[in-house]
Formats: structure tokens, sequence, C-alpha cells
């Protein structure tokens, strides 16, 4: 009798669990195809690169200071040489310190990034939600996130639904 019982709770959920519709979408590609994600990614890029040419010109202070040092070490008093490092080791803090601020784990790029780009993904995991809630999708895998799937037939793909909720015609 217990085994029966178990046999149709399975067969039940089974039948349950392929009843189940599922889809994918492409974040990569409906990301690709938002215009104001590319403008806030040229945007990031722009900042990045001004904020790594400050980095690099404060680095190559630092390592023209030390480089003076070593030249003029035999010239100077154990005081001066003592002022010197102070000076570079005071220099070097800043440069670290100014790496964080700018590439830290919570740095003003990371926060800039927040600002531009996390609407925009909240936006299409709205859309999302209201197509798997219209569509009666039980699951909606993201196929640009790293899951690996073998095959993907192109009907299940709602990726072009998502933009078309967006407001974007591709």
């Amino acid at each position: 009798m217990k085994k029966l019982i178990l046999l149709t709770a399975f067969l039940v959920a089974a039948t349950f669990a392929m009843a189940q519709k599922y889809a994918f979408v492409d974040t990569e590609y409906i990301l690709e195809n938002i215009p104001a994600y590319n403008a806030a990614q040229e945007q990031l890029d722009q900042v990045s690169r001004q904020y790594q040419k400050e980095l690099e010109t404060m680095h190559s202070e630092i390592e023209q200071m030390y480089k003076d040092f070593q030249a003029e070490a035999v010239l100077l008093s154990e005081d001066m040489k003592r002022k010197r490092e102070d000076v570079i080791i005071t220099k070097e803090k800043e440069y670290k310190s100014l790496q964080r601020k700018y590439f830290g784990p919570n740095g003003d790029l990371y926060k800039k990034r927040q600002g531009l780009v996390k609407p925009i993904q909240d936006d299409i995991f709205n859309a999302v939600q209201e197509i798997a809630g219209s569509g009666s999708y039980a699951v909606i895998f993201d196929k640009a996130g790293g899951l690996t799937m073998l095959y993907t037939n192109p009907k299940y793909d709602l990726s072009d639904q998502v933009l078309e909720k967006l407001g974007y015609k591709n």
C-alpha cells in the first residue's frame, strides 16, 4: 500500500512537472539592443579610463620620486632620507586609497554603474516577470547568465518579447 501511494505521488509530481512551461531569455542580447544601456556602458568606460589615467599619472610620480630618492640617497643625511621615505610612503598610501575609492567593491565606478545600469536591469527583470505571469511560465532561464544549455529551441526564446515589452523593436 505504501509503495502504491509513493508511486502515485511520484506520477502526479512527474505529470505536474511536465505540464510546466519553460522558456529562456538572453539578457546579453536584450541589453545590446537597448540604446540607453550602450550609452551607459560607454559613459562607464569613459569614467574608468579617466580614473585609470589619473592613477597611472600618480603611479609615475611615485616611481619618479623613488628613482630620485635612490639617486640622491648617498648625499642625504639620515634625517633627510627618513623624510623623503615618509613622503614616498604617504604618496603610495594616497595612491592605494584612491585606487580603492575608484575601483573598490563600493567605489565610485561601482556606484556609477548602479546608478546607470541597475534601472535598466530592473526594467528587464520586471518585463520578464510580466511575461512569465501572463504566459504562465514556471521557469524562465537566462541564457547569458552562464547557464549551460546544450539545445535551445528558438520558439521558446522570449528575448524579443522582453525588448518589445520595454518599448524597443528589433
